[in-house]
């Protein structure tokens, strides 16, 4: 199940690109998580395009953000816990 849809994923793995280190690893995989996302028709689309990332440690490295982002309930800037959920 993807209860998030690729263009929550782009905008998610693009805030990650903004915050990263200028020509870090993990700029590189963000933005190429971005790029796949915001251009696929779907999440697995998406998720298929990363396999032709080169070099392999940015492919490695975008897989791991995608799959982190693909399955995340919320936008990463909302808690993933339940504080505060229930009022009394």
């Amino acid at each position: 199940m993807n209860p998030r849809d690729n263009l929550d994923v782009a905008t998610s793995a693009r805030e990650m690109a903004d915050n990263a280190p200028p020509g870090s690893l993990h700029q590189a995989a963000a933005t190429s998580v971005a790029i796949s996302c915001a251009t696929a028709r779907d999440i697995d689309q998406a998720r298929v395009a990363l396999d032709g990332i080169t070099p392999d440690e940015v492919r490695q490295a975008a897989i791991e953000i995608f799959d982190r982002l693909a399955a995340s309930d919320a936008p990463d800037d909302e808690p993933d816990d339940d504080a505060g959920a229930s009022a009394p």
